[in-house]
């Protein structure tokens, strides 16, 4: 790993996922953080009771010890926070603000840990040293003078604890306003939306348990091989033992074909491998609800012929009585739509829908996952409930071994969303809020993600504040939102490292250094734990391990949250100054709050924390109904959305954005994509040999990519390199961030307000000056 020019490369990989590549890019990363021997020791206490929680993904951890507990990109995300590099006084002396801004986002964070609070100085066009004091008091300052709370935007990346999380919703209640733009709303928001409206409750039913229980896995639209590595392991002891793995992705992505335990020394040793599925189906971009539709419209065919023939139901009667809404509706809509429509939207042959039917059929119990490749795209909410819908007619909730299983990407980002971090709060919480804290909660619903960025435009919001994340870069439609940051008369970023959204500055702008997981965490009366939640509902403590670069200049989250909000309210509606002197008076408030966290200091004491539980996952339904609802949503009769329809273009390609493997969201730790064969680039657009050369270009020519979009609006990327790829024909990918320029503010998914990244309509264009890279471009 190096800064060093690299000479691009592209040569398809062939190993299997994980294994020696796996030890030799985490050995990489471990010696170039500076300091090998402490982050060895840190490494050690990953996701150990007593360490910290890896601020990776949000996979939930094996209940068994073990020595080792993280993986390959969690070890990266260790090094890369607990380096030694620092960007201080001294640095922001040497670089401008515009001489930042034309290096790389990754070299921005390459450069190290930010260790003092800064001011942006326009004048000199640096950020120059401040004090927290001031720095507070001018963010207090701005904040009064604003005409309405409204005309404030606080967001909230999905790596804050709950500590952090309950104090800032806290704080910007008693403020005034519920404009909680968050991570969430870019990527699992419809998870939410949709599992709320079906099940009662926005999160995933299953607990890590119930994976040696399922007869069958359905991985859909996810990549955990680069995303979420710690799943390939259960993926793997699901097959050995004989269950079915049931994958749905565009791309054949290695980390969902072979893998190779690095733990196992005769795999390591032999240089063996395990397949990771039992079957992989290849979608269209936005055709997995047809998909999903096919599959239930089999499995109604053959619960007819089984009834006419007298033989056992497929379908689970008796669940459905009791525990279902609107299933007559749902099977009517089974039959009103033409295997034809399903075929064609899918871009599945019936053959290969009727083969996963068979698989679902022959499984007692089933769980199905999803990501981002299910949420972001305009019928995404439509598509989770065809999942829920697909469960619900076998009983596959509520049961050891089945079940619904968002997988989440921030480690605590659904635990931010358990605090509060809702711009569309529940009325439960605001009132236990009132109850509580005995003020007026605000009950307007606020701005999400999208939403904020047009305020920012308008010219409605004034000050934004960011607590953690890279909100100029995990956003859409890339130029506008930097547009949105730029006309704030304040922006502020509560953040461990140099990034893009630092140099995308209001007329003045604020850098708080904050601590991050790896970092011990002293308040008044001792070193202090924080808590998140994992994608399976489970509640963890996290302990720091290393000594903070800068002392007391580095601030926990909670700290800062607790300054300004201070500075700003004074104590109201709590005395935060004791609040951060011991984080247990935190979670006390927490328990007399959020539903399910009783005791809570308690019950996380204990190894492995608690389980927050699941309604869902105990058969107890809170919707309107009082039971799961089948949803009955019809498919899209064009997947085409009719501003690329009303441009009067006709797309070359429809492209999804991804992340690369030395990738984690906008977090750039290198220029590699190991398992896609890439080495020291990042600007390429993977497509199918035979659409390049249809299109009249070769593998390895450089074109401009601009998206289509019937609103007057150019959007349009340079300079990337085609990559001849095993993507299905009509596709293309291209890595996130660099590719979010295409993707236009308005085209979100609907009830969600979700960036539809994983389906944008582009057109190809030969770029000046374009040159091969050779015949290794061809795969």
């Amino acid at each position: 790993m190096s800064l060093q020019p690299v000479n691009p490369r592209y040569k398809p990989y062939n190993g299997p996922a994980a294994g020696w590549g796996a030890l030799n890019a985490v050995t990489r990363f471990w010696l170039d953080s500076k300091q090998p021997f402490k982050n060895l020791r840190a490494l050690l206490k990953t996701n150990q009771n007593g360490g910290f929680d890896c601020p990776g993904c949000a996979w939930g951890d094996s209940p068994e010890d073990g020595r080792i507990k993280f993986c390959e990109n969690g070890a990266k995300a260790v090094n890369w926070e607990a380096t030694k590099r620092r960007v201080d006084a001294a640095f922001f002396k040497r670089y401008s603000v515009s001489q930042l801004r034309e290096q790389s986002d990754y070299w921005l964070e390459y450069q190290g840990r930010l260790t003092h609070p800064m001011r942006y100085d326009a004048a000199s066009d640096r950020y120059v040293q401040t004090s927290w004091d001031d720095a507070f008091a001018l963010i207090a300052q701005r904040l009064k003078a604003l005409p309405s709370p409204d005309h404030a935007e606080f967001y909230t990346s999905g790596r804050a604890s709950n500590e952090a999380a309950f104090l800032y919703q806290l704080f910007v209640r008693a403020y005034g306003t519920n404009n909680f733009p968050d991570c969430s709303n870019m990527c699992h928001e419809a998870s939410g939306v949709a599992l709320i409206q079906s099940v009662g409750i926005g999160k995933g039913s299953v607990t890590f348990d119930d994976f040696e229980h399922a007869d069958a896995i359905f991985v859909l639209g996810q990549n955990p091989g680069t995303n979420h590595p710690r799943m390939l392991e259960p993926l793997r002891e699901a097959v050995k033992r004989g269950a079915q793995v049931v994958c749905f992705n565009p791309l054949k992505e290695r980390g969902l074909e072979r893998f190779q335990h690095p733990q196992n020394a005769l795999e390591m040793l032999t240089n063996g491998s395990e397949p990771l599925n039992t079957a992989f189906f290849r979608p269209a971009l936005g055709g997995d609800m047809a998909a999903l539709r096919g599959i239930a419209k089999f499995l109604l065919q053959w619960e007819r012929e089984a009834q006419a023939k007298g033989e056992p139901a497929l379908f689970d009667h008796a669940f459905i009585a009791e525990h279902t809404d609107g299933v007559d509706a749902y099977l009517a809509l089974l039959d009103d739509t033409s295997w034809e429509a399903i075929e064609k939207q899918s871009g599945l042959s019936l053959r290969d829908i009727e083969q996963a039917a068979r698989m679902y059929r022959r499984a007692e119990r089933v769980i199905i996952c999803w990501a981002m490749g299910i949420t972001q795209h305009h019928h995404s909410v439509a598509t989770i409930q065809e999942i829920v819908n697909l469960q619900l007619l076998r009983g596959n909730l509520g049961r050891p071994g089945a079940g619904l299983c968002p997988v989440r990407g921030h480690s605590n980002v659904q635990g931010d969303r358990t605090m509060g971090i809702n711009d569309r709060p529940p009325v439960a919480l605001l009132d236990a809020i009132e109850e509580r804290f005995q003020f007026k909660v605000p009950r307007e619903n606020g701005h999400n993600t999208v939403e904020a960025i047009n305020a920012m435009l308008d010219g409605h919001a004034k000050v934004f504040i960011g607590l953690g994340g890279n909100f100029a870069q995990a956003t859409p439609d890339s130029p506008r939102t930097h547009q949105a940051l730029q006309s704030c008369d304040l922006t502020v970023q509560i953040s461990t490292k140099l990034n893009r959204s630092h140099l995308t500055v209001g007329k003045d702008a604020l850098i708080l250094p904050c601590l991050g997981r790896t970092d011990i965490d002293r308040q008044v009366d001792g070193p202090q734990a924080v808590t998140v939640e994992d994608s399976f509902s489970m509640i963890h403590a996290s302990y720091g391990q290393l000594e903070p670069l800068s002392g007391s200049e580095m601030r926990s989250e909670p700290a800062i949250i607790a300054g300004i909000a201070k500075a700003t309210l004074g104590d109201h509606p709590v005395a935060w100054d004791a609040l951060i002197a011991n984080y247990d008076r935190i979670r006390d408030l927490i328990a007399d709050t959020i539903p399910g966290f009783q005791d809570f200091n308690r019950r996380v004491a204990n190894p492995g924390g608690f389980y927050l539980g699941n309604s869902a996952g105990a058969r107890q339904w809170g919707t309107a109904s009082g039971k799961a609802n089948f949803k009955a949503n019809a498919l899209l009769e064009d997947l085409l959305p009719p501003q690329v329809r009303e441009s009067g273009e006709t797309p070359d390609l429809i492209l999804q954005t991804l992340r690369s493997h030395d990738q984690y969201n906008t977090t750039v730790y290198g220029l590699d994509d190991r398992y896609r064969g890439v080495r020291g680039q990042r600007d390429v657009l993977f497509a199918n040999e035979a659409d390049i050369l249809r299109l009249g270009f070769k593998p390895g020519q450089k074109v401009n990519i601009r998206s289509l979009w019937n609103d007057g609006v150019e959007r349009c990327v340079s300079g990337f390199t085609l990559l001849a790829f095993d993507i299905p024909a009509g596709q293309a990918a291209a890595y996130f961030p660099e590719a979010n320029p295409l993707v236009p503010l308005e085209s979100a998914g609907v009830g969600s307000s979700t960036p539809t990244s994983k389906f944008v309509a582009i057109c190809l264009a030969a770029a000046n000056g374009s040159n091969l890279l050779g015949s290794s471009a061809t795969s």
